[in-house]
């Protein structure tokens, strides 16, 4: 058969699927095609949103929820914990909310119809074994299948996985499969930390490729694990990252190397750099060092200098960056961050490498130990015209 006739019929299966989708007329499933053409149809229409320009004056619990007068946004819980015999894990739950065109619902008369695509990644890292475990699901945001609530305070949900505000700075998680699961609650320990210049984040030199970004950097978490048929009484610390926008990457750049780092003398770190298409790195890669007592201060590109010490290969001949040196100069503070394990790739709709790390770090000539979580994308694939 004429391969641009098989190309032609393929185009227009994704097309129903997603029809289906966002109709509500029958169950769909998406596959990355899907969410790439999703992402392309939404691109159409980045004019009909919101961009992020100039301050915004948070208020709480109100923007914790969804704006979906912004087309993309993502609530990023990380955390590093450890059973009471000192046996390590990792884990990631992300929840990313993404707007599509209302021309695939204006006619329809479904109740399930909707323009909000929800999505969420989940995974364990078990350390000990050595062992990966990841999942994901998505679902339309009608129907009580996924959405946000702020009332009386916030909630988001994705079918059985979901977070819920109990009180000011205490938050209920839960998540997981038949064989994986988590139960945790996180308490705040520093309130809000704000990125960028009063949460706006740019990533590019075009006015509105950026993004509002906010944090929870230190969040005390207590609570269970359960992996196959063994369960863990687990404590450590978890990191928030709640961000919205209408576009942010700017079209010579493919994607980014995130860092959150959670010292043990309670200092935390988030550092990004954006790399581009030339194998550049973009003048408003930046970050934010937040001091014990909650103090703030923004990191230019020109504060950090982040090395490269060696890489990892998946199966398919994917180079990922694999441990990183880190320097600081302005609080004198050199970073030493290194995997828990190599395999934390989180190959899904779209594919990119999310992972539990390891920190030695001397702050003035004092050594300091840590942990933390590093996300990379754009090695498998860019980020341009992707979630």
């Amino acid at each position: 058969m004429n391969k641009k006739y098989l190309l032609a019929i393929f185009i227009l299966l994704i097309v129903i699927s997603i029809f289906f989708i966002i109709t509500g007329n029958k169950p769909a499933q998406l596959s990355g095609s899907n969410i790439t053409f999703l992402d392309d149809q939404s691109n159409t229409e980045e004019n009909n949103y919101e961009r992020a320009i100039g301050r915004m004056d948070f208020v709480f619990p109100g923007d914790h929820g969804a704006h979906p007068e912004y087309l993309t946004e993502w609530w990023y819980y990380t955390g590093n914990l450890f059973a009471d015999d000192g046996r390590h894990f990792g884990y990631q739950l992300t929840f990313f909310r993404r707007a599509i065109s209302d021309q695939f619902v204006e006619s329809s008369t479904s109740n399930w119809a909707s323009n909000q695509i929800y999505l969420a990644h989940f995974a364990v890292t078990d350390t000990a074994s050595n062992q990966h475990y990841v999942f994901d699901q998505i679902s339309r945001g009608s129907a009580g299948l996924a959405g946000t609530s702020v009332e009386p305070l916030f909630s988001i949900w994705l079918k059985d996985w979901k977070i819920v505000q109990l009180a000011d700075n205490i938050f209920q998680m839960n998540a997981g499969s038949d064989d994986v699961k988590i139960n945790l609650t996180l308490t705040d320990t520093k309130g809000i930390i704000y990125h960028g210049e009063n949460g706006l984040s740019q990533k590019d030199s075009e006015i509105g490729n950026a993004s509002y970004y906010f944090s929870q950097t230190r969040m005390e978490t207590t609570g269970r694990i359960r992996i196959i048929d063994e369960e863990f009484d687990v404590n450590g610390f978890s990191w928030m990252d709640h961000e919205f926008g209408s576009s942010t990457l700017g079209s010579d750049q493919i994607g980014w190397d995130w860092f959150s780092i959670q010292l043990d003398n309670q200092t935390e770190i988030m550092l990004f750099q954006i790399r581009q298409e030339d194998g550049g790195i973009s003048e408003f890669s930046s970050g934010t060092i937040i001091f014990e007592d909650g103090r703030t201060e923004k990191l230019e590109v020109n504060d950090f200098k982040i090395d490269v010490l060696d890489t990892w290969q998946t199966s398919d001949q994917i180079t990922y960056p694999n441990e990183w040196g880190i320097i600081i100069e302005q609080v004198n503070l050199k970073l030493e961050i290194t995997p828990v394990m190599n395999d934390q790739e989180m190959n899904l709709f779209f594919r990119y490498w999310e992972g539990a790390v390891q920190i030695k770090a001397k702050l003035n000539g004092e050594e300091i130990s840590g942990y933390g979580y590093v996300e990379l994308t754009g090695y498998a694939q860019s980020m341009q015209g992707v979630f």
